[in-house]
């Protein structure tokens, strides 16, 4: 035990120590924060150029009928300007010019948006909605039916805004988001599959430079080969739960820092959307919006902590730990039986593929997690860690997770012992073209 106690210290402070592991944890919880910010970011960016369009109606309908915004200028020039327009487009100062040849209602194609580079679908989407909308008020009057018009405008403004609750056992009621459900449900699936597919290539890739480099020959003479492998398996295993506890850590920091600087001055109303506040009265403009923006953000904190998130922490770690274990005894034996990584192709298909199938479900499970589907790949060893943990936000029965951890743990221990009996062959094993069939030899030699 001791020596494997050792080569487990040996592979994890080899790999602590490695600027791709600083950098990665550092990086990590920025990547996050980063999915989830920058895309917000960049929609609120305001293209702040003035562009100047010409339109040329033969119609004479459409006049007048495309607003200007604040940067989109709309000019109506005289059917006469096409062909100079057409030939002089370049110096015409004009970022566009709209040809309208007929009655959009008889014609839907009739109309025809030149320029000379690619235009941008503010652009296109602001006249088609400009014209569309004029249209439709236009084939409404052909029905000359009165007051169709405010009918219309009173159906189309009906809204419907769920607002999900949960239930506590008391009775009390707690704000949920399926979005946020989902979200966490896409997030742990995706880390364990991630995480899982990384670090168990690490134990493959470092046990096959060992045996290539006659290292193992060495380390072989005073460690046992399941010693070896259980000390290589382990460190990594470290490795990968110090990186996920930091990235936690450091996301959490982030959180907590955002909320400091953006929220904390910003005085909290006790309800919004129209429901009565208590307290101070709160001015419009940007300090309502900062208000309304700290409200969002608290919505979302208690939406995060319906799914409890110490424990689904937990879980994670678990599911992470047990499949982890699970592929890098599988991975190792691999590493064990071939020389090059080229070989390596040949097994690495029947591991990976239950892991992609895994995947796949788990996004079936984010639409219907109690699916008999879902509910039997959360089962199963080899797809449980990335199928269960896209349930997990869902409120899974107690029975159905106790009963998933226990065949995980099986099958952990059984691929164990089926990969430590190649194992202890097939890393002194060299220069032999090995196949299934002398897989299955070496295992039955083993077990003799």
């Amino acid at each position: 035990m001791n020596k494997t106690i050792l080569i487990l210290q040996r592979e994890y402070l080899t790999r602590v120590r490695k600027k791709s592991f600083i950098i990665m944890t550092i990086l990590g919880p920025l990547l996050f924060a980063a999915m989830f910010v920058i895309p917000g970011w960049i929609a609120t960016m305001e293209d702040r150029d003035e562009r100047q369009i010409a339109i040329i109606d033969y119609t004479g309908l459409y006049e007048d009928r495309i607003d200007d915004t604040e940067r989109l200028k709309f000019e109506y020039l005289p059917v006469n300007k096409e062909s100079e327009l057409r030939s002089n487009f370049s110096t015409s100062g004009y970022y566009a010019f709209l040809l309208i040849e007929d009655d959009l209602l008889k014609r839907s194609d009739a109309i025809r948006l030149f320029s000379d580079g690619q235009i941008t679908m503010d652009v296109r989407d602001h006249i088609t909605r400009n014209l569309r909308e004029f249209l439709r008020n236009e084939k409404l009057r052909t029905y000359e039916m009165e007051g169709l018009h405010e009918i219309i405008a009173e159906v189309n403004d009906v809204r419907v805004n769920i607002t999900t609750l949960k239930l506590g056992e008391d009775g009390t009621e707690k704000h949920t988001s399926t979005e946020i459900a989902m979200i966490v449900s896409i997030l742990f699936a995706f880390l364990t599959y991630l995480f899982v597919f990384i670090y168990g290539t690490q134990v493959l890739r470092g046990v096959m430079e060992e045996k290539s480099n006659r290292i193992v020959e060495v380390i072989i003479s005073s460690v046992k080969p399941f010693q070896l492998m259980l000390g290589k398996i382990g460190g990594i295993a470290l490795v990968a739960l110090t990186q996920f506890l930091l990235w936690v850590a450091l996301t959490a920091m982030i959180l907590v820092g955002v909320k400091t600087l953006f929220f904390s001055d910003s005085p909290m109303p006790s309800r919004m959307d129209g429901i009565e506040m208590t307290g101070t009265e709160y001015p419009a403009g940007a300090e309502m919006e900062n208000i309304e923006a700290a409200f969002a953000f608290d919505q979302i904190m208690e939406s995060i902590n319906t799914i409890n998130p110490v424990n689904t922490l937990l879980l994670f770690l678990f599911y992470f730990i047990g499949g982890y274990l699970l592929y890098a005894a599988l991975f190792a034996a691999i590493g064990a039986a071939i020389d090059n990584e080229t070989d390596s192709q040949q097994f690495m298909l029947p591991i990976t593929i239950p892991i992609i199938i895994a995947l796949w479900v788990a996004m079936a499970g984010f639409r219907n997690p109690h699916s008999d589907l879902v509910f039997w790949f959360s089962m199963i060893p080899l797809t449980s860690p990335i199928v269960m943990m896209s349930r997990v936000p869902f409120d899974v029965p107690g029975w159905e997770i106790a009963l998933s951890m226990v065949l995980l743990v099986a099958g952990f221990l059984f691929a164990t012992w089926f990969a430590a009996r190649i194992y202890r062959t097939g890393i002194l094993m060299y220069g032999k073209k090995v196949d299934y069939k002398e897989l299955w030899k070496w295992f039955k030699y083993s077990t003799k």
